[in-house]
């Protein structure tokens, strides 16, 4: 099924063709640069250009922050609850980084 405006961007990519808005485009002519991953190459520059990790650094970084608690906390309550955290985080992290090859 088409998207819902598939007449209104056919018909804007036309104006803007006519209007010679494509003309004179960097690396027209040339082939597109091979990627990775085609299927999701837009997506993953999108993320990247924005300021986002993998899932995996992310949790690394929050089981960083984990440890630092675990090194200023006392309480043996917190302790045990802290480590608990970090033995799931250890696993998320795992899972997250096998997912990421």
């Amino acid at each position: 099924m088409d998207h819902p405006l598939i007449d209104l961007i056919d018909a804007k990519i036309a104006a803007a063709e006519a209007e010679g808005a494509f003309d004179d485009l960097p690396g027209a002519g040339k082939p597109l640069p091979q990627v990775d991953d085609p299927a999701n190459h837009l997506v993953n520059r999108l993320v990247k250009e924005a300021g986002g990790v993998p899932e995996f650094v992310s949790l690394s970084r929050e089981l960083s922050r984990l440890r630092e608690e675990l090194r200023e906390t006392g309480d043996r309550t917190r302790r045990k609850e802290i480590m608990r955290e970090m033995s799931m985080m250890e696993a998320r992290i795992d899972i997250a980084r096998k997912a990421h090859r």
